[in-house]
């Protein structure tokens, strides 16, 4: 016997073998529908016994083993039934003729046969035939069962007539020796009558008693007598042990095992579904229990047996044998008939498939270090040149095995070996299907899972350089199966799960493996379902690259929401009476790891910022890199990046747009990176920081940008209360010049512009201002809105330098004594600029001469213009927005009164004021009073203008204050009474110049 069965198991040798094979050509999917409804019939009652017959089927059987079946008879077939096609009677006659061709395979050993042929109907169908059914078709054959049933019942009857044919045989000495298909050859020509071979003559004969009482007793079990079939398998390993007859002992044992084995577990050994009737009741559990282990010989009366050792009536030794073994002795008998078969080169089959069986029956047994010692002697049994389809076979079973005594690793070892042998080179077609299949099934035993989550749950588990080898051999098996997307799959998974095991060359190779891979099937996120239903979950590039934390970012300041004041605490809660409750305080505390103190506006583009890093001994170019969302519709806007290798931390900053209004959570982001998509979630991120993920959004707000005649300004405001200035603008003028900003005003949102209101502030200033600095007409402006998306509205600031133009506070103390004052307006920057003065002018006190004496001290003033607008779904809701603009202004002197003194006029109501007048700039200039002649001053120079002017009263200003709490101290009420007088002599003098070149004036 040349084929292993390797799914024999023990209960086995009680079956009668029936082969179910088609004749002609039958479709596959109709012979295999018959055949399943064939094999469903495995086990008949025989009438009137108390005996159940067992079937084993098969649909293919090596005919060299059925040589086997007098040494066990379970390898012997005993019936055939056969299922062709045939639709015309023409062709029943041709059909019939393979139908007896068929036969005579197994002509020799069959006790019965069948022909099943559908198709046919007519007159030939209408005979009735006993070894021949009919039926129209495959749909329409409700009595096959039936016909099965039957068909066991003549065998039955066979096997019954065969057992007691051999169990009574009444020919004297001539038992027939039954020998295995390598024996004959020995025992052709032996003549054993001679009596000069009377020891070998009487070694004969108990080598025939032997085999003859083994030979009956496995047909007492096949007829479902279990009882007999004991005490025969006793008296025949006595009778073999007596003349060394090894191999047919070793059977003996064997049988002597399985009726043992049927007794104990009648649910059977081989993992089948459903069990076995207990069969043997006349042997009690109670003789079982009574057996003591080692304790295996039979006390047999010798007068019970006959001259030829054979006795039909065995009733008296059941009785008085120790019959069963006992579930220890069981596996010692297993191991003595293996040693025994050991001994055959030609039995290396047998013993392979006992030690099979004995494994089953220890598996059933828990006995794990036992199995796994035959399992050891299986494999190392040599038989001949076995063929790939075989090696498989047997590795696979190996690895069955295995896997029933707990040997996991050792289970997915065997079955990888079986992987490798069906891509075997020496195989002109790989089934590189079925090495792939056989690949999965070993990941359990290596600690492999194909679910990335799997290993991200603490420490790694199982040997890493093995679990490579294998994803890279199931990477290959996939490709060569014609499945990139396995491919891909597979590889990607080796490179998140393993990547802290791979070399730095080894990185480089898996990603460019990948990449070549990905060019022509691209990884995704969906998952893969293989042939056999398996689901292959998608992998996920969280470690390429590895995110460290996650940040929701703000709105920049021009584009904040702001609630107005007036709508603010209308949202809280009044529920609670109390003001305090340390339960809400906690469960506040629990929502602010959750959500945000922000808020982001609908349509506008929102930002989240990841600090990742590159672990990849290489750049890493990230594509397609953007938010992962809920709550609300959100467009998330990809971004792409270039990690440098080894980059350490680095910022990201992830944008989107959210399209409608309510809560936001920000669950993760997608990449793509070697042509895999990935969507990385943030709940199977381990160690990931963040400061919350959910953050409200509110209705679309407008969106105001500014634009001026002025250009941008280097110098950048910083206000006291920490608001950011959008825009910043800077203007140099003259003391004294008037120039218009013109602002335009786009709206560059979505939401119509429908309120605007703009306020203003001097700051970081330590000068006196005259004057309106600033100065606007709003109402101009509101006529044009509503504002629609995209227009622009105009609006007009007017700035106004009116800084002091004497040259020295003491200026005017002289003019005392006659009623005549001019009062200063004195400025003090901290953002001063000394220039190359163009008149040297040595200051009498040094501490001054940044006020007084310097007559081209560049002076500044800055100013913050904001503008608070609304609009849109927002301003229903109570939102505005605040956007400012910063502005510069650097005051150049213009022209200074050096001296002021008085004339008298003609008239005593009248004077002549004199002043000089210096011009600090580079330019001619003319001055002008009212009612006088334009005075032409050259650059540097300086002149003396005289203006005839009424003589100024100041009685009715007040001397002290008349409200005592209205001034500090004196110093501010002295103040105010220079300002006012000051204003009455500008207002009379009306003093302009005018740069004729540049066509400035001072109004």
């Amino acid at each position: 016997m040349s084929v292993p069965d390797y799914m024999q198991c023990a209960e086995d040798h009680q079956t009668l073998l029936v082969v179910v094979q088609p004749v002609g050509i039958v479709p596959e999917e109709n012979f295999f529908r018959i055949y399943k409804r064939i094999s469903a019939v495995s086990q008949v009652n025989v009438r009137d016994s108390q005996r159940v017959l067992y079937i084993r089927y098969r649909h293919h059987y090596p005919p060299e083993n059925n040589e086997w079946g007098d040494f066990q008879t379970h390898r012997k077939v005993v019936g055939l039934i056969t299922i062709t096609d045939c639709s015309s009677a023409k062709d029943w006659p041709q059909t019939f003729e393979k139908f007896h061709l068929q036969k005579e395979m197994y002509g020799s050993t069959l006790y019965d046969s069948r022909l099943f042929v559908f198709g046919l109907q007519g007159e030939i169908a209408e005979q009735p035939r006993t070894d021949v059914a009919f039926y129209p078709s495959y749909d329409e054959c409700e009595t096959v069962e039936k016909r099965i049933e039957d068909f066991i019942e003549s065998l039955f009857i066979v096997l019954e007539s065969k057992r007691l044919d051999r169990a009574t045989d009444k020919s004297g000495d001539k038992i027939p020796l039954l020998c295995v298909p390598f024996e004959k050859k020995d025992f052709v020509g032996l003549d054993t009558d001679s009596s000069l071979l009377l020891g070998l003559k009487r070694h004969y004969k108990k080598r025939c008693q032997g085999r003859m009482r083994k030979h009956v007793g496995d047909l007492c079990l096949q007829a479902g007598m279990l009882q007999d079939s004991l005490v025969h398998y006793h008296m025949a390993v006595e009778l073999l042990r007596s003349v060394n007859d090894f191999l047919w002992l070793g059977a003996a044992l064997e049988g002597l095992c399985s009726a043992s084995v049927i007794y104990h577990y009648p649910g059977g050994t081989g993992g089948k579904v459903g069990s076995r009737r207990a069969q043997g009741g006349s042997l009690s559990a109670e003789a079982g229990n009574r057996h003591r282990p080692g304790a295996q010989e039979v006390l047999i009366d010798p007068g019970a047996l006959t001259s030829n050792g054979i006795n039909a009536d065995t009733s008296a030794e059941i009785g008085r044998a120790k019959n069963c073994l006992s579930p220890e002795d069981i596996i010692d008998k297993y191991k003595e008939a293996i040693s025994y078969y050991g001994k055959y080169k030609n039995a290396g089959v047998i013993e392979l498939e006992a030690c099979v069986k004995a494994v089953r029956v220890l598996a059933i047994q828990k006995r794990s270090m036992e199995a796994s010692e035959f399992l050891q002697n299986a494999v190392y049994i040599n038989l001949r040149q076995l063929s790939e389809e075989e090696k498989i076979q047997r590795y696979s079973i190996l690895s069955e095995l295995y896997e029933r005594i707990g040997f996991h690793r050792k289970s997915a070892f065997f079955k990888r070996i079986a992987a490798m042998q069906c891509a075997a080179p020496s195989i002109p077609e790989p089934g590189w299907r079925a090495c792939y299949k056989l690949l999965l099934e070993t990941l359990p035993g290596y600690s492999l899972s194909l679910d990335p989550k799997d290993f991200s749950k603490g420490t790694h588990r199982g040997w890493a350089a093995v679990q490579m080898r294998l994803l890279h051999e199931l990477v290959y098996a996939s490709r060569r199966m014609g499945n990139p997307a396995l491919s891909v799959r597979h590889l990607s998974f080796l490179l998140q799960t393993m990547l802290d095991f791979l070399s730095d060359q080894e990185k480089k190779d898996v990603t460019q493996s990948l990449e070549s891979y990905t060019a022509k099937c691209p990884g995704t996120m969906e998952f893969i379902t293989l042939p056999d239903g398996l689901k292959l979950p998608p992998v996920p590039f969280t470690k390429l690259p590895i995110v460290r934390s996650v940040k929701l970012l703000n709105l920049p300041t021009s584009l904040r929401p702001h609630k107005m004041k007036s709508l603010l605490g209308q949202n809280v809660s009044t529920k609670s009476p109390f003001i305090y409750s340390p339960i809400i305080a906690h469960n506040r505390g629990e929502e602010r790891t959750k959500k945000i103190d922000f808020q982001w506006v609908q349509g506008d583009v929102c930002e989240v910022q990841l600090m990742v890093y590159n672990p990849m001994p290489f750049e890493l170019r990230v594509e397609n890199m953007g938010l992962l969302t809920t709550g609300v519709e959100f467009e998330s806007l990809p971004a792409a990046l270039s990690l440098p290798a080894e980059s350490g931390l680095y910022p990201v900053t992830l944008v989107g747009v959210p399209q409608t209004t309510g809560q936001i959570t920000v669950n993760g982001y997608h990449t793509s990176v070697f042509g895999v998509f990935s969507d990385c979630l943030l709940d199977n991120l381990p160690g990931v920081k963040t400061n919350g993920c959910t953050v409200e959004v509110i209705p679309a707000l407008p969106r105001l940008q500014i634009s001026t005649s002025l250009p941008r300004s280097a110098h950048t405001l910083q206000p006291s209360s920490g608001d950011e200035i959008s825009t910043n603008v800077s203007v140099q003028l003259y003391n004294g010049e008037t120039q218009q900003l013109i602002i335009k005003l786009e709206n560059i949102g979505t939401e119509p512009l429908e309120t605007l209101e703009v306020t203003s502030k001097t700051v970081n200033t330590k000068e006196k201002l005259y004057g309106d600095f600033l100065s606007w007409k709003l109402e101009d402006t509101l006529s044009q809105f509503p504002l629609r998306p995209g227009k622009i509205a105009i609006f007009t600031v007017n700035i106004k330098v009116k800084l002091d133009f004497s040259c020295q506070e003491n200026l005017l103390q002289d003019l005392n004594d006659d009623g005549i004052s001019v009062s200063g307006l004195p400025l003090s920057s901290p953002f001063r600029q000394v220039v190359k003065p163009r008149v040297e002018a040595k200051p009498v006190n040094p501490q001054e001469s940044s006020k007084a004496g310097d007559f081209s001290h560049v002076k500044t003033l800055e100013a913050i213009l904001n503008f608070k607008y609304s609009g849109g779904p927002g301003h229903v809701e109570g939102y505005y927005r605040n956007l400012s603009l910063g502005l510069h202004v650097e005051v150049e002197p213009s022209v200074f009164f050096t001296r002021v003194s008085t004339l008298p006029a003609t008239s005593t109501r009248q004077c002549h004021l004199l002043l000089d007048v210096f011009n600090s700039t580079e330019h001619e200039l003319t001055i002008s009073a009212r009612n006088n002649e334009d005075l032409i001053l050259h650059a540097g120079e300086c002149q003396r203008m005289a203006i005839q002017v009424d003589k100024f009263n100041f009685e009715s200003y007040p001397e002290s204050p008349t409200d005592g709490t209205q001034f500090a101290n004196e110093k501010q009420l002295e103040e105010e009474r220079q300002q006012a007088k000051g204003l009455e002599i500008n207002s009379k003098l009306d003093i302009c110049w005018k740069i004729i070149s540049f066509h400035k004036y001072l109004l």
